[in-house]
C-alpha cells in the first residue's frame, strides 16, 4: 500500500518536471537558457520516473532491477555532459545569445 503511493507520487513529481522542462525549451529565448530547462528538469522528471520504475520492479520480484538501476545512472551521468559539450560548442561557435527561435 505505501509502495504504491510513494510509486505515484514519484510519478507525479517526474510527469510534472518533465512538463516544466518542455515548457522551458519551449519558452526560453536562447540557446543557453533553453539547454537549462531539458538538462535540469526533464533529467529529474525522468529519472523520477525510472526510480519509481526501480521500486515497483523491487516490490514486485523482491530483489533490485539491474536495468532500471543502469538506466538511471546512465541518465544521471550523461545528461550534464552532453549539456556541457552543448555548451562549449556554441561557446566555441559564438552562438547569437539573443536570438529568438
Amino acid at each position: 500500500m505505501i509502495v504504491d503511493i510513494v510509486i505515484s507520487l514519484l510519478i507525479l513529481v517526474g510527469a510534472t518536471f518533465a512538463l516544466v522542462g518542455s515548457i522551458g525549451l519551449a519558452r526560453l529565448p536562447d540557446f543557453f537558457t533553453r539547454l537549462h530547462g531539458p538538462t535540469k528538469a526533464t533529467t529529474l522528471g525522468v529519472g523520477s520516473v525510472v526510480i519509481a520504475s526501480l521500486i515497483h520492479s523491487g516490490a514486485a520480484t523482491g530483489g533490485v532491477s539491474l536495468r532500471e538501476l543502469a538506466i538511471s545512472l546512465f541518465l544521471f551521468i550523461t545528461a550534464p555532459v552532453s549539456a556541457h559539450l552543448l555548451a562549449k560548442a556554441a561557446l566555441k561557435t559564438r552562438a547569437n545569445r539573443s536570438a529568438k527561435p
